[in-house]
């Protein structure tokens, strides 16, 4: 049965889970722009280009996330006692819209997999176009790695959905 832990459950795996990859993603600009100045080899320049814009998408995105955990977690579980309907009216719909945008990310995370080892494919013997290996090896990494962080957050997120609808066809 859906309780107040697992509201604080969600949130706080929600927040452990962003705070690392903010810091995964500071890391990974601080290796691209290593990788850009001391590269020897154009492939270095494209791969840090992708890294370095990829990576701070994802920082702005898991600091957002990071921020807005906490007052979450405290309003909903508030909410679990004193307004139950705002876990009905408000954060159950909210939820779905972020289970669709799952999708949609997964959809275009595959699609940036496939484009990136496609371009790796077809431009690794040519080494004139080195630029364009380096940064379709980097796309595929990065889509790989944003896969998999995606798929484990939709998968927190799909179990406290479902403890939400749980909750909201009880009351």
């Amino acid at each position: 049965m859906f309780n107040k832990a697992d509201i604080e459950k969600y949130f706080s795996a929600e927040k452990s889970f962003s705070g690392i990859f903010m810091i995964v993603a500071a890391a990974a600009i601080v290796l691209a722009i290593v990788l850009f100045f001391a590269g020897k080899s154009n492939a270095y320049k494209g791969a840090a280009v992708v890294i370095v814009v990829l990576s701070i998408i994802q920082l702005a995105a898991s600091y957002t996330v990071y921020k807005r955990s906490d007052a979450d977690r405290k309003r909903l579980t508030y909410a679990y006692d004193m307004n139950p309907p705002l876990l009905k009216n408000t954060e159950l719909p909210r939820m779905e819209k972020v289970e669709k945008t799952f999708t949609i990310l997964l959809i275009g995370e595959v699609v940036l997999l496939l484009a990136g080892a496609g371009l790796f494919l077809y431009f690794k013997e040519n080494e004139q176009l080195a630029f364009w290996k380096g940064f379709g090896l980097a796309l595929a990494i990065e889509a790989v790695l944003m896969l998999g962080a995606d798929l484990y957050a939709r998968g927190n997120a799909t179990a406290y959905i479902k403890g939400l609808r749980e909750f909201v066809n009880k009351t």
